[in-house]
């Protein structure tokens, strides 16, 4: 394995950590305050402590090669955060995580459509498991599981067209990045925060500061990830979000994944390990030509 996609790799284990306590802070504060506001608080702090590492060049460092992109990217990112914080309101971490973590597939179709990555029938097969693992889990008609649960899966699509658009702009540093997509998620959030606002307990500003401090710390890593690896080949150990979501949501929640759960989730690993393979072998047939 290259050593930039053995590190990509590491990366995003680490980012996934993070983003994983950054969301179980984030049900634990939308159970007492609106999403917008919870939202707002994370991107308004992300943004200030980016800010005040940068400042020394931020002139240069606000310079983008593709600013519509930039844009683009924080669109998106904030768009996956609301729907998943919205979600975790009425259903558990371990379901909003699972169904979320449909991305991975999504991401490998996206490159393929708007990367020129290969992709074949085996792989299309593998993307709609995936999306069938998330609809036993979301079981619409089931009355089992709040219709918020669709949610996460639309996240999951944003998601994936943001982790195609920072592919797309690796002319631009890692700082760039985080500028520019913390800056645009915080002006959008910022059109719904005051209509939705109520003041901070004193007891709760602790969950603020450091969901606020996980979102930057995984957000940079998860830039970085994606610059340096091919998007298919690092994308699949997103799941293991999975494994943290579960631990948090029992430990801080008392939240125990269903069978449905567990069997939705286990399709959707199966199928991304799936479409990781197969692209694992076309980068090494490649490769040995």
């Amino acid at each position: 394995m290259p050593q930039n996609q053995r590190l990509g790799i590491l990366l995003l284990l680490g980012s996934v950590l993070l983003f994983t306590l950054m969301d179980a802070l984030g049900k634990h504060l939308t159970a007492r305050y609106h999403p917008g506001q919870v939202i707002w608080m994370r991107m308004a702090l992300n943004l200030a402590i980016v800010l005040t590492v940068l400042a020394p060049r931020l002139r240069s460092v606000a310079r983008s090669a593709s600013p519509v992109l930039q844009i683009g990217r924080g669109l998106t990112q904030v768009a996956s955060i609301g729907l998943f914080f919205t979600a975790l309101q009425y259903i558990g971490l371990a379901e909003a995580t699972a169904i979320m973590d449909s991305n991975p597939v999504l991401i490998t179709l996206a490159a393929a459509v708007f990367l020129g990555e290969r992709i074949g029938i085996r792989r299309i097969l593998g993307i709609a498991a995936a999306l069938v693992g998330a609809l036993i889990i979301i079981r619409p008609g089931a009355g089992v599981l709040h219709p918020a649960a669709i949610l996460p899966l639309i996240a999951a699509f944003t998601y994936a067209a943001g982790a195609i658009m920072t592919r797309m702009v690796r002319g631009d540093s890692t700082a760039t990045s985080i500028l520019w997509s913390t800056t645009i998620a915080t002006l959008s959030v910022s059109l719904v925060a005051p209509f939705v606002w109520q003041p901070v307990a004193a007891g709760d500003w602790w969950a603020f500061i450091l969901m606020g401090l996980l979102g930057t710390v995984a957000q940079a890593l998860l830039i970085r990830a994606f610059s340096l690896a091919e998007a298919a080949a690092v994308a699949p150990f997103g799941y293991t979000g999975l494994i943290w979501a579960g631990l948090w949501g029992w430990l801080f929640f008392g939240a125990v994944p269903d069978r449905w759960t567990v069997l939705g989730a286990t399709i959707i690993v199966a199928a991304g390990l799936y479409v990781w393979t197969r692209e694992a072998r076309t980068m090494r047939d490649a490769d040995r030509r």
